[in-house]
């Protein structure tokens, strides 16, 4: 289905996650940060979506756990970022799937 994202119809499932990668951007990051409760999304907010991206991209499964073992964020971070579900909201954010960790 599409919604309309910062401006542009962008493809998403019933959850609300981008289907296709190549439509993401920081404008849509912004919007769907702002629709998912985060607010202004900070360097350290980047970092977390840029890696997460990077896994993705490598194919590599994602869980808070891993996260929390990447060197990039400790658990309470990633919480404290990303309240409520971080591992959910960031992969919004990021543009990636929902990872099969997540419920």
């Amino acid at each position: 289905m599409e919604k309309m994202i910062a401006g542009k119809n962008i493809q998403v499932n019933e959850e609300g996650y981008l289907t296709d990668f190549s439509q993401w951007d920081k404008s849509v990051a912004h919007e769907i940060a702002h629709h998912e409760g985060i607010g202004e999304l900070t360097p350290h907010h980047w970092k977390i979506i840029d890696y997460l991206q990077d896994q993705h991209k490598q194919e590599i499964p994602l869980s808070i756990r891993k996260i929390g073992k990447s060197g990039v964020v400790d658990i309470e971070q990633f919480y404290s970022l990303f309240p409520q579900g971080p591992l959910k909201k960031a992969t919004k954010i990021a543009g990636i799937p929902k990872p099969a960790s997540c419920i």
